[in-house]
């Protein structure tokens, strides 16, 4: 389109942007949907609320991925109305990224099939694990993109963006304290993990 432009840095604008938001929520529609998917439905149970009971590690690792999942969505939406322009490396980061959220239902169901086990402690290593590779490369994304206003949309509030900036670099470290409770103490690594989740849902940035 005409109203696309080009720097010589490589630098998008305009409609680009728009089709790597809408890349960005088809990947993270499709991460979302698979979570529910590995939970099996008990076939022919002579006790089927006994079964499903029984699944409740299976519900939990669902209604925790699926939250923290929406989270990052949110959160991908929100930098992106900061966001005026785009470039190659960007795009890398981004996809990056989007690799480790659908990535996300590998160690979700490791948690589900390992919680009530004695291997609940590697699951959750491995669970809380790739929550600090999503938000380092979260903050990552969003620290190249703001570095000198790199890829922002001028005018913006400094406030807006120091605070923004301050969010993302506690991300990693509270999440990595859940990934070392983990080889502690299960229930406090999984209560961090919920808290975090809670949290992130009222936390605005």
């Amino acid at each position: 389109m005409a109203g696309d432009k080009q720097t010589r840095s490589g630098v998008i604008e305009a409609r680009e942007t728009g089709r790597l938001e809408a890349f960005s929520d088809g990947v993270f529609a499709i991460a979302i949907t698979l979570l529910i998917l590995q939970i099996d439905v008990p076939l022919h149970s002579a006790h089927l609320l006994r079964d499903l009971l029984h699944k409740w590690p299976s519900f939990l690792a669902y209604a925790l991925s699926f939250l923290v999942i929406l989270i990052m969505w949110v959160n991908h939406h929100t930098i992106f109305r900061l966001i005026s322009r785009i470039d190659r490396r960007f795009l890398i980061l981004n996809g990056v990224l989007l690799m480790l959220i659908t990535f996300l239902n590998y160690p979700t169901a490791v948690l589900a099939d390992y919680l009530t086990s004695s291997h609940a402690g590697t699951a959750l290593v491995l669970y809380n694990g790739t929550f600090v590779f999503v938000a380092l490369t979260f903050a990552t994304l969003w620290s190249y993109a703001a570095h000198d206003g790199r890829l922002l949309t001028p005018g913006i509030d400094p406030e807006r963006i120091t605070m923004i900036n301050r969010a993302y670099r506690r991300g990693p470290f509270i999440y990595f304290t859940a990934f070392l409770m983990a080889f502690v103490s299960v229930p406090l690594s999984l209560a961090i993990d919920i808290g975090l989740a809670v949290y992130f849902t009222v936390f605005d940035l």
